[in-house]
């Protein structure tokens, strides 16, 4: 027969450590610290780069300062290129990631990924002559892509599907982007952060967004280590603040222009 004191006693131990290890976390570190330290890309326009006095600027940049503010705390831009995203959190360096990180699974077996934050969508980047309107007017047309990019792929297929029109490859976006103003290709398709820096940029002045392209759409997240359920859950809770107080639409129409709607952050039948 067990001794009734001494399993008392371990009880009370067992719990004692169970209830300490329970409040342990991250989000109470950061609010204790005073301090939130974001992992944010730099050389990623709009999302994060540096204006002309050097300073960090950017959708992520903004999004990062948002989640201080409302945790209490200041905000540390901690420059982070993209290889190092997942390293810089790891390692300690960084409490969250904001720096427009794709929830793929496999990114998800070492890092913890919120709701989507933020969506890449592509769309149609053609001239105001060409009477392209939309994804299907592209049919017949002639066409081209940055070489060895995912919209470049998809845009070649569609084409070699259709059996009419072109498409030619470039070596960078800017010959791309030349091209279609130049009336070399008729059209091409870009994500919509890169359409709206061209438009925003004045270079082109006979440019135009003709619509969505109906390719897969590249939804980003906050990141945080996988065990730090406290935080993860109150980045979810975040981001679905930022979006119904109209802050997400906010920095969507300061960092990416009114050309564009904001990206729908929803998952047609899987969430909403």
């Amino acid at each position: 027969m067990k001794n009734p004191v001494f399993a008392v006693a371990l009880s009370a131990v067992l719990s004692t450590s169970f209830i300490a290890t329970a409040q342990a976390d991250k989000l109470d570190d950061i609010i204790g610290s005073g301090k939130l330290r974001c992992a944010v890309t730099l050389d990623f326009p709009p999302m994060g780069s540096r204006d002309a006095a050097n300073k960090p600027v950017g959708f992520d940049v903004d999004y990062c300062n948002d989640l201080a503010k409302v945790l209490g705390v200041d905000a540390e831009i901690v420059e982070t290129p993209f290889p190092d995203r997942i390293p810089a959190l790891v390692s300690g360096r960084a409490d969250v990631i904001v720096a427009s990180t794709s929830d793929t699974l496999e990114r998800a077996k070492t890092v913890g990924l919120s709701i989507p934050y933020f969506a890449f969508q592509m769309v149609v980047l053609t001239r105001d002559d060409t009477g392209i309107n939309s994804f299907a007017d592209l049919k017949g047309k002639a066409l081209g892509n940055t070489s060895g990019t995912y919209e470049a792929i998809a845009l070649e297929k569609d084409v070699k599907n259709w059996g009419s029109g072109s498409f030619r490859a470039y070596q960078s976006q800017n010959d791309t982007l030349l091209a279609v103003a130049q009336g070399h290709i008729e059209a091409t398709v870009v994500t919509n952060t890169v359409a709206a820096a061209t438009l925003k940029s004045g270079k082109y002045k006979n440019l135009k967004v003709a619509g969505n392209a109906p390719y897969v759409v590249d939804y980003v997240s906050l990141g945080a280590k996988r065990n730090e359920y406290g935080l993860l859950n109150y980045l979810n809770l975040f981001v679905n603040q930022q979006v119904r107080t109209g802050r997400y639409k906010e920095l969507w129409v300061k960092w990416v222009g009114t050309e564009i709607p904001p990206a729908d952050l929803t998952v047609p039948h899987v969430y909403y």
